[in-house]
């Protein structure tokens, strides 16, 4: 049987696939240019997409296992439940669904009720699917370069705290999950975690801890959600800095802090705690400074 892994180009998509190397499933990696793609030996991969239903439908033939992770895109709705019907249909026996942490407190962030009406159809017919619901992912901040060799960490996170998720975490818990239940003989209950990072980190505390790997001041340029929004808009469609601006202001104003209990559920779930920022920050660092 198959396991079919969608967004596999991606950030996330490209890790889950690492993890899946080397454990004898046979894995298929949806693509619209496959002849473009670079995967690890062994994965086969397959032309879709998810806005065409019909190359979804085709792809999903002899799939017992899907990764489910729909674009950030204005119909990502409509592509991720379209997804889910047809793999209904196709007779999949499990789904691993990446949704987002904190999806239910924040209804004002389009990305983030989307993927909270997806966990709802999930709920409503019982659905054996594993929700995985990342925080903030630790790698955006590879954006933040030109910024920290500027001496100003410069994303607005704000004071509240934020526990952010390493995308390493994203695709090992990934994984995993899709060959427990790529593994089973039959479908599997609900499950839910919570994918988050053991840091709380504020705009100051991501500052003071760049500075100390950086070794020299670096100050944190504040909480201007404005400025984000026309710098996001400066290489990005405009929709989608507008919903990056309103995630945002929910950070500032509320935080999304992780805690024990899921701190402890992602733990066993990986086999190990999840990865702090500072390994991020020193990682990124020493490549920096090697030119």
């Amino acid at each position: 049987m198959t396991i079919l892994v969608t967004g596999s180009t991606g950030t996330i998509g490209t890790q889950v696939l690492s993890f899946l190397d080397g454990h004898g499933a046979d894995i298929r990696a949806l693509t619209r240019s496959p002849e473009k793609a670079e995967f690890p030996a062994g994965v086969t991969a397959v032309k879709g997409d998810l806005a065409d239903i019909d190359s979804i439908r085709a792809a999903l033939e002899g799939v017992s296992t899907l990764f489910l992770l729909a674009p950030n895109a204005p119909d990502e709705l409509t592509q991720a439940m379209l997804a889910l019907n047809a793999a209904r249909e196709a007779g999949v026996k499990g789904v691993v669904y990446l949704s987002v942490f904190k999806g239910e407190a924040y209804a004002d962030v389009p990305h983030f009720a989307s993927k909270m009406t997806v966990e709802r159809m999930i709920d409503a017919y019982d659905l054996p699917v594993t929700i995985l619901r990342p925080a903030y992912f630790i790698q955006n901040d590879m954006r933040q370069k030109d910024a920290l060799l500027g001496d100003v960490y410069g994303m607005p996170v704000g004071a509240k705290g934020i526990s952010m998720v390493d995308v390493r975490d994203i695709g090992e818990a990934a994984a995993k999950e899709l060959l427990r239940r790529e593994q089973a003989g039959t479908p599997l209950p609900r499950e839910i975690f919570e994918l988050v990072g053991p840091d709380i980190l504020t705009g100051e505390t991501l500052a003071m801890l760049w500075s100390e790997i950086l070794g020299r001041p670096i100050a944190y340029a504040g909480d201007d959600l404005e400025g984000l929004e026309q710098r996001l808009k400066s290489f990005g469609p405009a929709w989608l800095a507008y919903d990056m601006k309103l995630m945002m202001r929910r950070y500032q104003e509320d935080g999304a802090i992780a805690t024990d209990e899921d701190l402890a559920r992602l733990t066993a779930l990986l086999g190990h705690a999840p990865r702090s920022y500072r390994d991020f920050a020193e990682t990124a660092a020493a490549g920096w400074s090697q030119g």
